[in-house]
């Protein structure tokens, strides 16, 4: 019987090694497969970063070498009024932009629910600005939409209404890359829609049965259970706002609008770095805006214990 246990302990090693073995090759070839995203990541995000990590404490013109300069750009910074001008007009736009077109996401998505005919004729044409949203071709169709001779003063004139190029008012300028932003709506929209699909209908059924309107259902049940989905798109679209620098660009032709009214702070990024060739500096504002949105995720993941309720 001992004989017996000997071999069966054998063979069970033996077994446990060829399948110790046989993971290992497996783990060589998912290595392997992986082996393109890791060179990618470390030449293409990682590099990058620590290259420009170094060259925010540096005077770098691109034409000559980085001569290091310690926290001489820190400095600039704080007393840059362009830089807290970008600032104050950036948040001002994420501030305004990012709860409108979530507004109108939620909303529209809403309506779709209620199994409206065509609904994916719908979900795909409302989805397809936010594919377009940040190209040249729908800044550039926005400009001629809101400018002295656009479709928007053609109706205020038949109308019999002031006209004005909207673009070029500092009063307004803003104000037309915020309805841009929030005309692109289309990705928030379908992941509140999925988000909507799971909520159960036995919920509802039972507040009806205890005389919930649409109204209480919708602050009552609709709104908790749709909290998780509405962090996700804040954070994300909070994201995307700060990083806008297509329309901004295309709208004010790279000057940043009329009074520097639209003067995002990527935008004057780019005009240090490319247009200044202030190279060290622009890495310097890069690191700021990595550090300014990490801040905003960081408060929203902290505020989100307060008002997002999971069903669990």
């Amino acid at each position: 019987m001992s004989g017996i246990s000997e071999l069966r302990s054998v063979a069970s090693t033996r077994t446990a090694a060829k399948a110790a073995r046989g993971a290992n090759r497996d783990n060589r070839t998912a290595y392997l497969f992986m082996l393109p995203w890791f060179i990618g990541l470390g030449l293409i995000t990682i590099g990058p970063m620590l290259a420009s990590l170094y060259l925010a404490f540096t005077d770098y013109n691109l034409l000559q070498a980085p001569s290091f300069t310690g926290l001489a750009n820190l400095r600039r910074m704080v007393g840059d009024a362009s830089l807290q001008h970008s600032l104050a007009v950036t948040l001002r736009y994420v501030g305004i932009s990012v709860p409108l077109q979530l507004i109108v996401a939620l909303g529209l998505a809403l309506v779709l629910d209620k199994g409206v005919r065509g609904l994916a004729f719908y979900r795909s044409g409302f989805y397809l600005p936010s594919l377009l949203g940040s190209s040249v071709a729908v800044a550039i169709l926005w400009k001629q939409v809101f400018g002295a001779e656009g479709v928007v003063n053609a109706v205020l004139g038949f109308l019999g209404l002031p006209t004005e190029s909207w673009t070029a008012n500092p009063k307004t300028a803003l104000w037309t890359l915020i309805l841009l932003n929030a005309w692109t709506f289309g990705s928030p929209m379908v992941i509140f829609l999925a988000g909507l699909r799971q909520i159960p209908a036995s919920y509802y059924e039972a507040a009806k049965v205890d005389g919930a309107g649409r109204v209480g259902r919708l602050v009552h049940i609709t709104l908790p259970l749709l909290t998780p989905i509405i962090f996700f798109n804040l954070v994300l679209q909070i994201i995307n706002a700060f990083q806008s620098f297509t329309q901004a660009y295309v709208i004010s032709s790279g000057t940043g609008g009329p009074v520097d009214s639209t003067l995002f702070y990527t935008l004057y990024l780019y005009m240090q770095g490319f247009g200044n060739f202030n190279m060290g500096y622009a890495s310097a504002m890069a690191w700021l805006l990595l550090l300014i949105v990490g801040g905003f995720t960081a408060i929203n993941f902290w505020a989100a214990r307060f008002w997002v309720h999971y069903d669990d």
